[in-house]
Parts: structure tokens; sequence; C-alpha cells
């Protein structure tokens, strides 16, 4: 089929669709970014001191872990219709609700993270004068980043795909351009938004991948170690083996 004809002839993959649609979906693409990004880090902020209050006992974490479940499974249309009477039809209602549903993931490996921390690190800071701020900021944190990285990974692939339901509110940035093209019947239109949301999905999830990475090398090393036979770490560049100090 011809370029110039696919747009006429409805074809689910059109070069000439995104030729002349280019800037609407540069647009809704930037807005899925910034809808996605934003919740994710405000769900960050909010889950860590609820984290930190869940951790200080049962009868913290119970009414915590209670509560950030039961948000997550309210249906995203009955969310964004509860809040509509606080926020109007607008990006911050979108974002709130988004926000309610990265707690639930965000929270658990919070606290999860915290409490890998091997205690013989504690209780060395300690030694060392560490009070309960500095011991949170220089030695739990740091050990605890991959297990919130990883939490943000799965909450930002998550809160990609359930930025879509905002296009219910004219927020859904990708999502929008696809509810359009199914009421429309727009092939191409609904092929290539679903196209950019997964592909957004990966491109995210393997920046946060290299951001972990860069963050926690030690994790690298010790991986490294276990894998090596013996618990040696073999050096690829000098083709050596060393013991582990």
């Amino acid at each position: 089929m011809d370029r110039e004809n696919c747009l006429v002839t409805n074809d689910w993959v059109c070069a000439e669709y995104l030729e002349s649609r280019s800037q609407e979906l540069i647009d809704a693409t930037v807005q899925h970014v910034w809808i996605t990004a934003a919740s994710v880090l405000i769900g960050l902020l909010v889950a860590f001191p609820l984290a930190l209050l869940a951790r200080r006992g049962k009868g913290f974490a119970g009414p915590v872990l209670g509560l950030t479940t039961a948000l997550y499974s309210i249906p995203s249309l009955a969310m964004f219709s509860l809040l509509l009477p606080l926020f109007g039809l607008s990006p911050a209602l979108v974002i709130t609700g988004l926000v309610l549903y990265s707690l639930t993931i965000l929270v658990r490996n919070v606290m999860a993270g915290l409490a890998a921390v091997p205690e013989e690190s504690r209780e060395a800071a300690r030694g060392l004068g560490y009070g309960p701020g500095r011991l949170l900021w220089e030695v739990e944190l740091p050990l605890a980043l991959p297990a919130i990285l990883a939490g943000v990974r799965i909450a930002t692939v998550s809160t990609v795909a359930l930025t879509t339901v905002g296009a219910i509110v004219d927020y859904g940035g990708l999502g929008g351009l696809i509810m359009d093209g199914l009421d429309s019947d727009f092939k191409a239109q609904v092929l290539t938004a679903s196209v950019l949301c997964v592909v957004l999905a990966i491109v995210a999830d393997l920046l946060l991948l290299l951001l972990q990475r860069l963050l926690t090398p030690w994790t690298r090393v010790t991986r490294a170690r276990d894998a090596a036979p013996g618990g040696r770490i073999r050096d690829s560049r000098s083709a050596k083996v060393t013991e582990p100090a």
C-alpha cells in the first residue's frame, strides 16, 4: 500500500500518520512522561515517612500497609471520581490518584530495604556515636537503596500504564490518543500511541536500572565475589584471580 494512501485506507502501520501528527505525538509523550515522573517522585516522598512510621512496630505497620493496600484496590475510575470534587479536571487529579496507587509498592520496598540492613552495621555506627538521624541517612538509607530503587522501578512501569487512564479526564498523555483512536477506529493512532507507551516503560526501567547500578556499585562486587569459585574475584582486565580482602 502506498504511503500516501495509508491514512485513507486506515492501516495499522502508517508513516504518513507519524509525519502529519508528529507534534501531537510529541506533546502527548511529554505530558505522559511529566505526569509519570511527578507521580512517582511525590509517591516516594510520601512513602518514605510512612515506611519509617510503619517500622516502629506492628501497631503502626498494620494500619499503614492496610491503608496503602486498600487504596491500590480501588478501581481507577472510582478513584478519579472520588478525587474530582477536590481537584476538578486537572493534572493534579491524575497525579494524586497515581501517587496513591504507587504507595503500596513504594512503602513495602522502603520497609524491606531498611529491614535488610545488617544489625551489625547499625551497632557499629552507634558505637561510633551516630544518632538516629545520622544512622538513618548515612548508614541505613544507602544500604537500603537496592530494594528502594527496585520498588521505584516497579512503581514507574506501573505508573506509565496507569497514566493512560487519565484520558478519562483529558490528562492521560498517550492514553488520550489511544482513547480517541478507539472511538474513531483510527488504527494507526491506536497502535502508535500503544507502542510509545511500551517504549516509555522499557526506557524508564532501563534508565532506573542504570541509576541503581551507579548508586550501588558494591552490589556488583558482592555478586561477582559470590559467583567466583571459592569466593575469589576475577579481574577481567588482567586475567588475575585475587582473594577478597
